[in-house]
């Protein structure tokens, strides 16, 4: 069977670990493009977009694609609407791997709020250190809170212009563990960190480090997902795919 992959999380990553050699699967490996030095996976790897609904849907002709697994990242809601048009239009069946969210527990400090323009909202007032913990796509955003001193840790630079005055790049890739994370809030005397709820083990230790100091969290809730047939793991997206009946059972989805 070809499955077409779209990652760019560790769930793709430890997916095309799976597959890699298995005789029942000719895997590919889709990423977006977004950090320039990706890992090198043991599978085919295709760097870039597909044109939207049409483009992914015709790709899926072409390549005679049996089986497409969404392994993006929970924020990545564009590519996973354009999968589940495209492979329904194809006929083609989705595996989503949803991971799941992050929940409060004690000691906790959160403000949900449902987008990153609403995180910035709610750093109005008096000046703060604050770890940004989501990636650089939309460190613009916090330009609009210029008194607040910045620590913005990625993997890779940002590109825009209009980065907030008092910002310091961080450039790390995780998975990080919680006595680093605890050395890095106290280093830099944090006040407030502000995260998207990716879920997952990768950097759940910020989210221990922070509750151990008792700071709070300007949690960026996740946005709605379209997703085909939601499975947690990249296991459990083998075992369905690798099931006789699996394809015949997803093309309702």
């Amino acid at each position: 069977m070809r499955v077409l992959i779209l990652g760019g999380t560790t769930e793709a990553s430890e997916l095309a670990r799976l597959v890699a050699g298995d005789r029942r699967f000719e895997a590919t490996l889709s990423l977006a493009g977004r950090t320039s030095s990706p890992r090198s996976q043991p599978i085919a790897t295709r760097i870039g977009g597909f044109g939207g609904v049409e483009g992914l849907a015709r790709h899926l002709a072409e390549h005679a694609i049996g089986a497409v697994i969404d392994a993006t990242h929970p924020y990545a809601a564009q590519i996973s609407a354009n999968a589940v048009a495209a492979c329904a239009r194809s006929g083609v069946p989705l595996v989503s791997i949803v991971r799941p969210a992050w929940m409060a527990l004690p000691g906790d400090v959160w403000q949900s709020v449902p987008s990153t323009g609403a995180a910035v909202e709610a750093l109005a007032g008096t000046p703060r250190r604050v770890f940004l913990s989501l990636g650089r796509q939309e460190l613009h955003l916090f330009a609009a809170a210029p008194q607040h001193r910045y620590l913005a840790r990625l993997i890779e630079s940002p590109e825009q212009a209009g980065l907030p005055p008092d910002l310091v790049l961080l450039r790390r890739r995780g998975p990080f563990d919680r006595v680093a994370e605890l050395g890095l809030l106290q280093d830099e005397k944090i006040d407030v960190m502000v995260s998207k709820n990716a879920g997952g083990t990768a950097t759940y230790a910020k989210i221990e480090a922070a509750r151990a100091l008792g700071l709070p969290v300007i949690m960026i809730a996740r946005p709605d997902k379209p997703a085909g047939l939601v499975v947690t793991s990249a296991a459990e997206a083998v075992a369905r795919l690798a099931h006789d009946a699996a394809p015949r059972s997803l093309r309702g989805v």
